[in-house]
């Protein structure tokens, strides 16, 4: 089963669940694959169906950590609450660790020694692990391991 079938699925299952937050959440994430469908003009593949996901995660991770800034945290614990329902059918992300020997492989193979190569590292390492590893997180350790 597809991601949006999975979606539908359950959106169908928060109804009668009355689960507000679940249904309110799947109910937009279906809202913007189904624009990314038009713009497109043709159906989603998975691989689009996820970056669709993963965009819908990082604004509302972008919109978490600005309502934490302004003094907000139960509009912040709404939007973390969003990210953990549409988490749910993305990819198991990699941990810390797990990241750094990836990383840390990829700068070996890259040939990679300072910032300058940041680039050629982020783009192989989000290449090869695409929606497994977040681009923030990829950046901060090559930052980290090019110092």
């Amino acid at each position: 089963m597809g991601i949006q079938e999975r979606l539908d699925t359950d959106l169908k299952q928060a109804m009668r669940d009355r689960d507000e937050l679940v249904k309110g959440t799947l109910r937009m994430v279906i809202a913007e694959m189904k624009n990314k469908r038009i713009e497109l003009g043709r159906d989603l593949e998975e691989s689009e169906a996820e970056a669709v996901l993963m965009r819908s995660v990082k604004s509302r991770q972008d919109s978490e950590s600005q309502y934490r800034d302004a003094g907000r945290p139960e509009l912040a614990d709404k939007e973390a609450a969003e990210v953990g329902v549409i988490q749910r059918y993305l990819p198991e992300q990699l941990s810390d660790d797990e990241a750094r020997t990836v990383i840390q492989g990829v700068i070996a193979e890259v040939g990679a020694t300072s910032k300058k190569d940041m680039g050629a590292v982020m783009k192989s390492v989000m290449a090869s692990h695409k929606g497994r590893i977040d681009g923030r997180t990829v950046q901060r350790i090559v930052g980290e391991l090019l110092a």
